[in-house]
């Protein structure tokens, strides 16, 4: 078996209706397999998908476990040399899977290459990006200071954006909404951290990697359209708790301080997160 799709569905049933129908014609001579892991309790979306895609499987979990326990899930199994984790509201475009395998084949010690990947209205998502560091809090992709001064050293150090995104090139880390994964590379790192229950453990997943001596590449070549909209609407505020948390969990793995120091950035974190949950209260559902 070739490549191994694991898709983790959560609420989103006609994107991932969208996605599969565009997998399935990407993936068209490729030897395959699709796994998808539902996490919603509520159930549906695995029959509905089967409806229309008899080769799908599927794995019903009982209560939302999580992204990354539920990726391992799929990895668990799957038996492709390639596994491919996807959300369910990426659409890869024609051509793309060729590109991706094709790096993989080509250079041997790469574990992770990913898309470009854009918004639904063509706009680039900044998905490869340099790893973390004590002010990334402040500097990310959509925080305040970043948008108010998006020329800031800090944010274009982590997003790299004093580059085109336009050639293929070693990165630290790229987005867990479609990233194509080494097997062999599995094996000996490991599948992902479960201790991140959403968020931050695809930044874990390459750190590891390259700790491990692989490579992590970012493939423009492909490119997958996601329809993301967190920015913009009210989310779950589970959903910014666990952001904060794993960015707590990733700091105190990987960069190991001082009790009180430690102590200091976590409430500053947690600070950060309850500023998020006043404003995600006012906006619209």
């Amino acid at each position: 078996m070739e490549l191994s799709v694991v898709i983790v569905h959560y609420r989103s049933r006609e994107p991932l209706l969208e996605c599969l129908a565009a997998l399935e014609a990407d993936a068209a001579g490729i030897t395959h397999e699709i796994v998808i892991v539902d996490n919603d309790p509520e159930k549906g979306a695995i029959a509905a998908a089967a409806a229309r895609f008899p080769q799908v499987r599927g794995i019903a979990n009982d209560e939302n476990i999580g992204y990354a326990r539920a990726i391992n899930q799929g990895i668990a199994a799957t038996t492709g040399d390639v596994v491919m984790a996807m959300n369910p509201d990426c659409v890869i475009e024609p051509g793309s899977l060729a590109a991706l395998l094709g790096h993989l084949h080509v250079h041997g010690r790469t574990a992770i290459v990913g898309p470009r990947i854009v918004d639904s209205d063509g706009t680039l998502q900044l998905s490869a990006r340099a790893f973390p560091d004590h002010l990334t809090f402040l500097f990310n992709r959509y925080s305040l200071l970043t948008r108010l001064f998006p020329g800031n050293p800090w944010s274009r150090r982590y997003l790299l954006t004093d580059w085109d995104h336009a050639s293929v090139r070693d990165v630290d880390w790229l987005s867990g909404a479609c990233m194509l994964v080494r097997r062999a590379a599995i094996r000996q790192v490991g599948g992902m951290d479960e201790r991140f229950f959403m968020f931050n453990e695809d930044v874990d997943w390459c750190r590891r990697m390259k700790l491990a001596g692989w490579a992590v590449t970012y493939v423009p070549g492909a490119q997958v359209i996601h329809h993301i909209g967190a920015s913009r609407r009210k989310v779950a505020a589970r959903v910014i708790v666990e952001r904060h948390r794993g960015m707590i969990h990733y700091f105190h793995k990987h960069h190991p301080s001082h009790p009180v120091v430690a102590a200091l950035a976590d409430t500053m974190i947690m600070l950060r997160a309850g500023l998020m949950l006043t404003a995600n209260a006012f906006r619209r559902p």
